[in-house]
């Protein structure tokens, strides 16, 4: 497939203008690789791990009401890992040593995330993720923002009784 050689064509160039990078890894939205260049990691795994933090990204962006994801950025006690949205079907997360500049690494990850969007994009359309079509609260039709609710809290769920009894288990 030929959006797979053009984004890890743009993994490598990406690797050579930011030092200290580890990897990165180019991945849809819901988890499956697209492209990766992380050496002694588990692609399959990392994009995974990344399309849930994802999920928890996208949940704390609209529950602050901050607008669209953007970027997330982890770090660790031995480098950072950092992800970029890349259109609304794909995602890009870096790993970097803990000495990376930080600044060069979102200055050229927002690049090549945009990179990425055009390229998925061009091969495969636009739309289509899991998170492409989800209502943010101020898209949501007839869905206002509710002033009693602070930022960040869920709505509660009450629990309900079971429509029927369960039958008691027999020993033997």
């Amino acid at each position: 497939m030929a959006v797979e050689t053009d984004v890890l064509d743009e993994l490598r160039r990406l690797r050579t203008r930011i030092p200290k990078l580890a990897g990165s890894l180019a991945a849809t939205v819901d988890g499956l690789v697209l492209a990766h260049d992380v050496p002694e990691t588990e692609p399959e795994g990392l994009a995974a791990l990344t399309a849930a933090a994802l999920g928890v990204a996208y949940r704390m962006t609209d529950a602050a009401d901050r607008g669209d994801f953007r970027e997330l950025l982890v770090r660790g006690a031995q480098g950072y890992i950092a992800t970029y949205a890349a259109g609304t079907t794909a995602v890009l997360t870096l790993l970097a040593d803990d000495r990376v500049n930080v600044g060069r690494l979102h200055l050229e990850g927002r690049r090549s995330g945009a990179r990425i969007a055009e390229l998925v994009d061009t091969h495969i359309g636009p739309g289509g993720g899991r998170h492409a079509e989800r209502f943010t609260a101020r898209d949501a039709p007839g869905a206002a923002r509710d002033p009693a609710r602070p930022i960040g809290t869920l709505p509660v769920r009450t629990p309900q009784r079971p429509a029927h009894r369960p039958r008691p288990q027999t020993g033997g």
